[in-house]
C-alpha cells in the first residue's frame, strides 16, 4: 500500500488532535497507511533569511511530522500577505479588502519554492502527496519541477469564485496555470468545479475532455467536487459528554422563559456577522412577539486581529449588538448576548443543542461545518431549525434547511420568524433528512472519496 503524505500550511499530531475537524480525518488515513504530515512548524524566527527555514522531524507512532520554520519576512509575505491579504479575500469575493500593490507574490512562491525543496528528499517513489488549501496552490509545480513524478491532489477548503473575481488577481494565470501540476484537484461544491471549468476555457483556453477533465499546458487534470463533512459519531459522543450536558442544561434553565437562537463563527468578514445583527433587529421590529422572548447567542472567536479589516468588523459588530442592547432590551432580557472569544469545543454541542434556531449566515464559504454541528447536535424528538446562507457551500448538501440570502436583511428576518414558528412534525422530518445526508456524507466518506478518485486518476502528463 502506497504511503500517503498530507501537506498543509499547518499540521496536528494524529494522536492529540480533539474531536471532530480535518485533523482526525487525515490523522486516521496517514496512520492506516503509515505516512508523513508536512507543513509550518507555527515557529516564526524573528532574525531567519528568507527561502531558509530549518528542518524538524519527530515520531508520532507510525506517522512522521516533518516541519519547517518561517522567517519573519517569509511569514509575512508568504502567510501574512498574499494567502490572508491576496487570496483569502478575492477567494470570498471581497476585492475591495485584497492588498494587491505590496508585492507579496515573491514572499509566496518563495516559501512554496523552499517547502518543495524540503519536501523532495523525503519521498519515497510511490507515495501519494495530499496537498491542501490556497496556501500552498504552486507546491506541486515546484516539486515537478524538481522531477517529482508522484501522484499529486489538491483540495481547495475555500470557495472558487468567478473567472472574472479570479482575473483580478495580478498573475491570476501563474496562480491557476500552477493547478495543473496536479493529477487532481478536489473543491467543497459544484458551484466551485464550475468556476473552474469557466476560468480555465476562458482564460487558459484548456480543453474540456468531459465535465471533470481539462488538458491546457500539455497536462490533463480532474476536477470534482468532494464536499467535506464531519465526524458525526465522534461530534454524538461529545454531545452526550459530561461538558456539553453541563451547558444544555444551564442553558434551559437560564432561557426557560427564552427561545435561543445561536451564532457559532470566526470574527471573519466572510461570516455576514453584521448583516445578521440586523436581521435579528428587523425581526425584533417586525414581530414584536419576539420581544423579551427571543434571545441571540452570537460567538464571534478571535481572528487575525492584527488586521485592520478585522478590527473594523469587530468595531461594527459591537455598535449593532450594542445599539439592538440599547433600543430593545429590559432590565431581565438582553435580546444580544455577544461574546468575543472561543467557547470551548466540548461546551458547543449543549449550546445548539438547546437553540431553537442555529444562524449560519456566511456572506461567502467554502463549506461551514458548524452547519453540520448544528444538526447533529440536536434532540431528534424536539430538534432546532437552521437557517443557512444559499452562499455556503454547505447549501448545495443541506436542501431542508432554510435557504436565506444573507444580505437580504429583512428577508432573513421573514425566515427566522418562520424557523421559531416551525411546527414539531416538519422541524423532525427536516432534521431526518438532513442528519441522514450528513451522515452519509461524513469526513470519513470525503477522505476516502479524494483518495480513491486520485489512486484512479491517470498522471496527467
Amino acid at each position: 500500500m502506497s504511503r500517503l503524505v498530507v501537506v498543509s500550511n499547518r499540521i496536528a499530531d494524529p494522536r492529540k488532535t480533539a474531536a471532530g475537524g480535518l485533523a482526525v480525518a487525515l490523522g486516521e488515513a496517514l496512520k492506516t497507511t503509515g505516512g508523513m504530515w508536512f507543513g509550518w512548524s507555527g515557529t516564526v524566527v524573528e532574525a531567519g533569511t528568507p527561502g531558509e527555514g530549518e528542518m524538524h522531524t519527530q515520531q508520532a507512532g507510525n506517522v512522521t511530522l516533518a516541519t519547517v520554520d518561517l522567517c519573519k519576512e517569509d511569514h509575512d509575505s508568504f502567510y501574512l500577505g498574499y494567502s490572508n491579504g491576496v487570496l483569502w479575500p478575492v477567494f470570498h469575493y471581497r476585492l475591495d479588502l485584497a492588498d494587491f500593490d505590496a508585492g507579496y507574490i515573491a514572499g509566496y512562491r518563495r516559501v512554496n519554492q523552499m517547502f518543495a525543496k524540503k519536501l523532495m528528499p523525503l519521498l519515497k517513489p510511490d507515495d501519494i502527496i495530499w496537498v491542501h488549501d490556497y496556501h500552498l496552490i504552486p507546491l506541486a509545480a515546484e516539486l515537478r519541477a524538481m522531477g517529482c513524478t508522484n501522484r499529486i491532489g489538491f483540495f481547495l477548503h475555500i470557495p472558487l469564485p468567478p473567472p472574472l473575481i479570479l482575473a483580478a488577481i495580478p498573475q491570476h494565470e501563474w496562480l491557476i496555470r500552477s493547478l495543473f501540476a496536479y493529477d487532481l484537484v478536489g473543491f467543497q461544491a459544484e458551484a466551485d468545479v464550475q468556476h473552474f471549468a469557466r476560468y480555465v476555457g476562458e482564460e487558459a483556453g484548456a480543453e474540456a475532455l468531459d465535465p471533470h477533465h481539462f488538458r491546457a499546458f500539455n497536462r490533463t487534470v480532474r476536477a470534482q467536487a468532494f464536499p467535506i463533512g464531519i465526524d458525526v459519531n465522534e461530534f454524538q459522543a461529545l454531545t452526550r459528554a459530561r461538558e456539553s450536558m453541563d451547558m444544555f442544561e444551564r442553558m434551559r434553565e437560564e432561557y426557560a422563559r427564552r427561545r435561543l437562537l445561536v451564532g457559532i463563527d470566526r470574527l471573519d468578514y466572510s461570516k455576514g456577522l453584521p448583516h445578521r445583527i440586523k436581521a435579528f433587529r428587523h425581526l425584533l421590529t417586525n414581530y414584536p412577539e419576539n420581544r423579551n422572548s427571543a434571545t441571540l447567542i452570537q460567538i464571534a472567536s478571535p481572528s487575525r486581529e492584527s488586521v485592520d479589516a478585522y478590527a473594523d468588523i469587530r468595531q461594527q459588530l459591537e455598535g449593532l449588538c450594542g445599539a439592538v442592547n440599547g433600543d430593545f432590551g429590559e432590565l431581565d432580557w438582553m435580546p444580544v448576548r455577544y461574546i468575543h472569544r472561543t467557547v470551548a469545543r466540548k461546551r458547543i454541542p449543549g449550546l445548539c443543542r438547546a437553540a431553537r434556531v442555529g444562524l449560519v449566515t456566511p456572506l461567502r464559504d467554502g463549506m461551514n461545518l458548524v452547519a453540520k454541528e448544528f444538526v447533529v447536535a440536536q434532540d431528534a424528538a424536539d430538534p432546532g431549525v437552521l437557517v443557512l446562507s444559499r452562499f455556503a457551500g454547505a447549501a448545495e448538501q443541506l436542501k431542508e434547511a432554510l435557504l436565506v440570502n444573507p444580505y437580504d436583511t429583512h428577508g432573513t428576518a421573514e425566515v427566522i420568524q418562520q424557523a421559531l414558528q416551525m411546527p414539531l412534525e416538519e422541524r423532525q422530518r427536516r432534521h431526518q433528512k438532513l442528519l441522514e445526508r450528513i451522515r452519509e456524507f461524513d469526513v470519513h466518506w470525503w477522505r476516502k472519496a479524494f483518495l480513491q478518485a486520485l489512486s484512479e486518476t491517470e498522471p496527467g502528463g
